[in-house]
């Protein structure tokens, strides 16, 4: 379908639980204990729901985030849910890959196309230090075998912070090479946590990039939203950048959110949407929820304003892991 704005929403990230098993210094408090209550979380037939809702109305690729998704003991249930769905073309997860390794070949089996692995850091003792007690090798170790061929799409997902990991860029670049992966930078957005630490414009990291490499675009694919994509001759992998504030790419955005909590997020930035669960509780029909969740991204915001410092009441509060992602 399309907005108000005249953009095509055909992308759903929803989030299945704000429970992470990792402290990430941008976006939760070292001893964060806010958790929801598991009973307050979407249940995999409400996730079912909204995402066949969503599906009639334009919705072809969904994203399960989190929080960290796959500490779910649900979440092949869910996963097989929404790839039951006939109008979803593509499945993806973005997760911490600590829980991965075991599951690739029942994921991949049962519908999950892509995968986003979050990695801000090659240095064990670093990335030990941003994740407050995370496994380096492990995570290297699933990325490895994800690459292997039985995925469509491994990506790694990184968020360069001044001062913190701004001396890895190029180690990041150099994965490339011999890993058939794509690497992400990813501009840190001011919520929550992320306030704290100083972003590193893009612009800035391809500027490096290309002071030692030749660059050419490569293809971008449009489900997966404005992300620019470049490869390196002889490299297998790729490099990406989403730059939402240094390229501020509003004009295309063809996402909506739903929060593990059931809330329809209709931009990163604002708190506005509209809670499902009284919706899903009523127990409407299908055809219903879609009108419901329809007439919702009609009026999608037109932009953020992440760059400004306003105290407009309807700015988001709520730190990424109780967004999703």
């Amino acid at each position: 379908m399309f907005d108000k704005n005249n953009r095509h929403i055909n992308y759903l990230r929803i989030s299945i639980t704000d429970h992470c098993n990792l402290r990430c210094q941008y976006c939760l408090p070292e001893n964060n204990n806010s958790f929801s209550n598991n009973t307050d979380l979407l249940t995999a037939d409400d996730i079912e729901k909204i995402v066949r809702a969503t599906s009639l109305i334009g919705i072809e690729k969904v994203r399960i985030t989190g929080g960290e998704p796959l500490i779910r003991k649900d979440f092949l249930e869910i996963l097989k849910k929404i790839n039951s769905i006939e109008k979803i073309k593509k499945i993806a997860i973005t997760t911490n890959g600590f829980n991965l390794s075991n599951n690739l070949n029942e994921f991949s089996t049962n519908g999950l196309n892509r995968i986003n692995i979050s990695l801000d850091s090659l240095k064990p003792s670093k990335y030990s230090e941003i994740t407050r007690g995370g496994d380096f090798f492990q995570v290297m170790k699933t990325i490895e075998q994800a690459s292997l061929g039985q995925f469509e799409r491994i990506r790694i997902n990184v968020v360069i912070m001044k001062g913190i990991n701004d001396n890895e860029i190029l180690d990041f670049v150099n994965l490339t090479k011999e890993l058939d992966i794509g690497v992400r930078f990813i501009e840190l957005m001011p919520i929550g946590e992320g306030k704290q630490f100083i972003s590193m414009k893009n612009s800035e990291i391809l500027d490096i990039i290309k002071a030692k490499y030749t660059l050419e675009k490569d293809s971008v694919d449009k489900t997966d939203g404005p992300a620019s994509y470049y490869k390196i001759l002889n490299f297998k992998g790729e490099i990406g950048f989403i730059s939402p504030l240094s390229n501020r790419f509003c004009e295309h955005c063809n996402r909506i959110r739903v929060t593990s909590s059931g809330f329809l997020k209709l931009c990163l930035h604002y708190n506005q949407g509209v809670d499902l669960i009284p919706y899903l509780k009523s127990n409407i029909s299908t055809e219903e929820l879609a009108k419901i969740i329809k007439s919702a991204i009609y009026n999608k915001p037109k932009e953020h304003q992440m760059n400004c410092n306003s105290q407009d009441k309807t700015i988001e509060t709520k730190r990424m892991n109780e967004i999703g992602g």
